[in-house]
């Protein structure tokens, strides 16, 4: 791989072939934004609201296009990952703080996670959710295993996991009677019906541009392909961008497919609750849909779970080891992770709306790291030629300025409603 990113950078490769050795880390981040929650907030807001709230899923989606463009070039720039670049830069209280919210956050994200692993093999196999959520244990530490043993096997299967899941809502969107004059104006005409359509747009936001995988691509280009000098480094970012824009358009396009599917299958028949219930989503896919639907969904719902608790659980060891120093093995952090879902499916809780819940948590944290982020790309003597230009370093302080006022909207509802 290094041998032929070299020759990319020289010239000897062109076109695509000068592209393949960039391709992979915007891929492993991307599975964060097709994840389990991502099936619960776009379900949920297509059924209630039908197409209105596309809208929402493309400006994330455009936003996740810019932050993660930000953090490989990072990675690139300065040979070192977000939470370590913030750790040099801030003083020790606020670096801890940093790195507590940053694993709670963590925790949030896996417990969404794997809850929803476990509710895709509880729809494909109708087994209890507790047991589904063991056996999603045992595939999870299999997974982490495999990646162990190198970061290219775990690519190929976590991109594996992904081409199901845009296959399988492929089909999903093919079979629904989608409309596209509703899609059109749900995609280009903003509305936000009422205080809970709020709420699900501020969690579609917490579920697409995700903390713990800001701080995760920084890590994957930060020594994947090193530029000795700020012209092999822009040559590299180049090829990354193009990286980025691949993975997260194929993201934004599998989230606008949830949730135009959940549009026309239940909300022109006035099912609205049913996003509240991934289980019965899926027996309602293969009453309304096909009889198919239901199995279909279940397995895009296991390989979003299970390929976005792996790519979590990484993240979670770049967040540790980059802000404290410290690491703990990786089969430990899973075991520590995944013990809050296993006790949520013992006692019962409504895994579909924990996921929800989950999302709304996660997008308080996207300031504390995307607020970083934007000042460390724009100072020139940390990124050199990678700078960010002005209208780059606007465009990202207004996504910033966005996503609080809309947390800070959120919690005024929540609190005083």
């Amino acid at each position: 791989m290094l041998e032929a990113a070299e020759r990319s950078l020289s010239g000897e490769r062109r076109g695509l072939r000068a592209l393949v050795p960039f391709l992979g880390p915007a891929f492993i981040a991307c599975v964060a934004y097709v994840d389990p929650g991502n099936f619960a907030t776009n379900i949920a807001g297509g059924a209630k609201f039908g197409y209105a709230l596309l809208w929402v899923v493309l400006m994330a989606n455009l936003m996740a296009m810019v932050v993660q463009s930000l953090s490989a070039k990072l990675g690139i720039a300065t040979g070192k990952n977000l939470a370590e670049v913030a750790r040099d830069r801030f003083a020790r209280p606020v670096t801890f703080f940093l790195w507590v919210q940053a694993e709670l956050v963590a925790m949030a994200t896996d417990l969404a996670e794997f809850v929803g692993a476990a509710l895709g093999l509880a729809i494909l196999f109708d087994m209890p959710l507790f047991l589904a959520g063991i056996i999603t244990a045992v595939v999870a530490f299999g997974v982490l295993a495999l990646q162990e043993r190198g970061w290219r096997r775990g690519e190929a299967v976590i991109s594996g996991l992904i081409g199901a899941i845009v296959i399988s809502f492929a089909i999903e969107v093919f079979l629904a009677p989608v409309a596209g004059s509703g899609v059109l104006h749900g995609l280009f005409v903003p509305s936000l019906p009422n205080n809970e359509a709020t709420l699900l747009a501020v969690g579609i936001i917490g579920a697409t541009v995700m903390p713990h995988v800001i701080y995760l691509h920084s890590a994957l280009t930060q020594r994947r392909i090193v530029g000795v000098d700020d012209e092999a480094r822009r040559k590299i970012f180049r090829f990354e961008l193009v990286d980025v824009i691949i993975a997260m358009s194929i993201a934004g396009a599998i989230n606008m497919a949830m949730l135009a599917t959940a549009a026309a299958v239940f909300h022109t028949r006035g099912l609205t609750e049913i996003g509240d219930d991934l289980q019965e989503v899926a027996t309602a896919l293969g009453l309304y849909l096909h009889a198919d639907a239901g199995t279909i969904f279940g397995i895009a719902l296991l390989a979003s779970g299970i390929s976005s608790s792996s790519v979590g659980t990484l993240a979670g060891q770049v967040v540790m080891q980059g802000f404290i120093r410290r690491r703990i093995p990786i089969f430990v952090r899973r075991a520590v992770t995944m013990a809050p879902a296993l006790t949520l499916l013992a006692i019962g809780a409504s895994p579909s709306r924990a996921l929800v819940l989950s999302q709304v948590f996660l997008s308080f944290g996207i300031p504390f790291a995307l607020v970083p982020l934007v000042l460390f790309t724009r100072d020139r003597k940390l990124m050199g030629g990678l700078v960010n230009r002005r209208v780059t370093t606007m465009a990202a302080s207004v996504i910033a300025t966005v996503i609080i006022c809309l947390n800070v909207y959120l919690l005024e509802q929540i609190l005083f409603s």
